[in-house]
Formats: structure tokens, sequence, C-alpha cells
């Protein structure tokens, strides 16, 4: 593991998130307001533990976990989902996979550049999000 995904981000270009909020079974009033959000992400890694706060001016989002064990996750604000998740290592990429009521649900992250790159899967949905690191 050579990558350090410590740092802030802003969002640049949010594909197909409609589409991965209608698969979560998210509210058309609230899928509106999210579309139109550009989220930033704090993430700070030490070895394989991370904490990953997205944050946004309508509902912000914080996980931590430690690659390679299983963690129970309430995704409190966004679908009010209780889910068990467990994210792996495979190359420099960073692979949730997210059991419970959804099916192929799940987050790959990986960065090229100064850009992290974020795709969201739930059942037949994928988003891609790219975000560029802060100066």
């Amino acid at each position: 593991m050579a990558v350090d995904y410590t740092g802030t981000w802003n969002m640049v270009r949010n594909v197909n998130f409609e589409g991965y909020m209608l698969a979560l079974g998210i509210d058309f009033a609230t899928r509106k307001m999210a579309a139109m959000l550009k989220p930033q992400k704090v993430i700070k890694q030490d070895g394989d533990h991370f904490s990953i706060r997205t944050l946004s001016t309508f509902r912000n989002y914080e996980c931590a976990f430690k690659v390679g064990e299983e963690y129970q996750e309430e995704t409190k604000g966004l679908d009010n989902r209780t889910c068990l998740s467990v994210v792996s290592w495979h190359h420099d990429k960073l692979v949730c996979v997210q059991r419970g009521q959804k099916k192929n649900r799940g987050w790959t992250h990986w960065i090229e550049g100064d850009h992290l790159h974020l795709e969201l899967t739930c059942e037949d949905q994928v988003c891609k999000q790219v975000y560029k690191r802060t100066l």
C-alpha cells in the first residue's frame, strides 16, 4: 500500500447520482436537493485506519473503519439503513462491500494524480464521482 488518501477533496464531477439514489429508495425531494450539492470529502488515514467525512450544506456523513475488519454501518442521513460493511485493499484501491437490505451495494475509492475517484453501486446502478484535492 503506497497510496495516502489523507486530504480534503472537493467534488468536480457526479455521474448517475440520481439513478443510484433511486436504487437506494431515497425520496423525491431528498434526491432533488442532494443532486444539487457539491460535497467535500475529508479523509484521514493512519495505516489501515480510515475516517471519511462527507460534508455538504444539506447533510454530513462520517464513517470510520479499519481495512479488513467488518463493521456495522449506520447510513443515517443517507438512506437510513444498517448494513455490515467491510473494506479491503485491491492493489491501491479501497473496495467496500455492504451487506444489508439492498443487493450489490458498496463503493470503490482510488486516486489518479490529484483526483479521488469514487464509484458507488447499488443493485443495477453505478454512480461515478470525481473529487479534486484541495491545496
